[in-house]
């Protein structure tokens, strides 16, 4: 029988290996796109909103929108967006699908997915 230490126990050094793993970037990707879209959104509302001001004050703004960084916010919205979807579409599919070997092809694929819908919008916005 051994006799516990009345040291206290130091907690052990947090291994961070599994954050270089694809599943986990893709979590953290997803909820990243969740938080751009959440921030997006209210100033999506309020755009909205000067509409009820009349058609001059939502045309005042609408002219910001023929600038280029706004066409490249806009090709990144729409990226997160996708990457977003996708990411809850594989977290549908990992909690109701047994798992399979190609996981982290999918995961790439969405990832490419994600990036050409983005550059596509870019360049029919351009």
């Amino acid at each position: 029988m051994t006799v516990a230490s009345s040291r206290p126990r130091t907690p052990r050094r947090h291994d961070a290996a599994h954050r270089r793993d694809l599943g986990w970037i893709a979590a953290l990707v997803h909820r990243i796109s969740g938080l751009g879209l959440a921030i997006f959104l209210p100033l999506h509302f309020l755009v909205l909103a000067l509409a009820l001001n009349g058609a001059a004050a939502l045309d005042g703004f609408l002219q910001l929108t023929h600038q280029p960084v706004v066409k490249l916010a806009e090709a990144g919205l729409v990226a997160m967006l996708v990457v977003h979807l996708l990411g809850g579409v594989r977290l549908l599919l990992i909690e109701f699908l047994p798992w399979r070997g190609g996981q982290k092809a999918l995961t790439l694929g969405s990832l490419g997915l994600s990036v050409v819908a983005g550059v596509w919008f870019l360049v029919q916005a351009l």
